[in-house]
């Protein structure tokens, strides 16, 4: 247990401080970035569905699928829906009150609270998963920092256009970054608890990341329409499965 409670510790605070990867942005124009972040997009939803399908799934049934462990991931594909609604809720309502609330506009503060959720959510994930094994930890740690990644460039020009200054912005982005590690500590403690609580955190994160995927990360891939893009996109894609897969002959 404390072999896996160091690696989660590490893990999780490396992906709280994933915040801070904004910084690279700057140097470059907008539409290299854009690009980058469409491969990247693509190679993060591909991970996501093979933790989901090569790690956390069989680990939660490793004592027989049961109609508890269905509901626990249906959970987390319901809750991911709510602060994704959330989410598009603080637009409706920035742009309904002329889109500034005193100096900083309300779309920040909203950003902020549902990043939150958010990175918590995956910190749930991510303790859930070491208490599984050092394998599934990795593989869930990496597939939430290759979703993370693209979230975070996003969240930071969020803040930025919403009046905020730079440091500033990293500064609250980081400090959003912080509740994973509170999600990361309940379950790890929980899950070694009991063993319905490990089965139900596991399916729960599985359907979190079937949601990500599903719901926001491949629709958005399905807007480029160009065939060599669209390839690249497969491929990174496709690559994504195979690291997943590949993580099961490290342990």
């Amino acid at each position: 247990m404390h072999v896996e409670f160091g690696y989660m510790l590490a893990s999780v605070i490396f992906v709280s401080a994933i915040s801070l990867v904004s910084l690279s942005l700057l140097p470059f124009g907008e539409r290299r970035v854009k690009r980058l972040l469409l491969y990247l997009v693509s190679f993060s939803a591909g991970a996501l569905l093979g933790d989901v399908f090569i790690h956390l799934l069989p680990e939660a049934t490793r004592a027989g699928f049961t109609p508890e462990i269905s509901l626990y991931a249906l959970t987390g594909i319901v809750l991911s829906f709510v602060v994704e609604k959330l989410m598009h809720w603080r637009h409706y309502h920035y742009l309904k009150n002329g889109g500034k609330t005193g100096k900083v506009k309300i779309v920040a503060y909203m950003n902020l609270f549902g990043d939150g959720i958010h990175n918590f959510i995956d910190g749930l994930a991510i303790g859930s998963s070491y208490a599984a094994g050092v394998t599934t930890g990795i593989a869930t740690t990496l597939a939430v920092i290759f979703h993370e990644i693209p979230q975070e460039f996003g969240d930071f020009g969020v803040l930025l256009h919403a009046g905020l200054k730079k440091k500033r912005a990293l500064a609250y982005n980081f400090l959003s970054g912080l509740t994973a590690i509170a999600g990361a500590l309940i379950a790890f403690f929980a899950v070694n608890m009991s063993e319905s609580s490990f089965e139900s955190l596991l399916s729960f994160a599985a359907g979190t990341f079937i949601y990500i995927a599903g719901s926001t990360l491949i629709p958005e891939l399905q807007k480029e329409t160009k065939p060599v893009q669209s390839l690249i996109q497969l491929l990174a894609f496709l690559f994504g499965i195979v690291v997943m897969v590949s993580l099961l002959y490290i342990g």
